[in-house]
């Protein structure tokens, strides 16, 4: 299975989003806070190349997007590929 991480923090709605449906299509992932944690927000940025929005998901060391790509990935059939491989 896939590597899938989460950067957000924990104020965002949209994190939150993000999360429940990874928990929902049963998909684990790491989180990292990158609001209270130094180190998981210079990962952010290298990991992202500079986003400066919330939530970032990264699927084997490959930044999909947010919240809304993730949903399209899923509603295209993508995302299943992804994890998977």
């Amino acid at each position: 299975m896939a590597r899938v991480k989460v950067f957000s923090t924990a104020t965002c709605p949209f994190c939150d989003k993000a999360k429940l449906l990874l928990k929902k299509w049963n998909i684990p992932y790491d989180e990292a806070m990158i609001d209270t944690d130094q180190a998981a927000r210079r990962e952010f940025s290298v990991a992202t190349n500079g986003a400066r929005t919330v939530p970032q998901i990264i699927i084997d060391d490959v930044c999909i997007g947010g919240f809304t790509e993730l949903t399209e990935m899923h509603m295209d059939d993508k995302l299943d590929h992804l994890i998977e491989k």
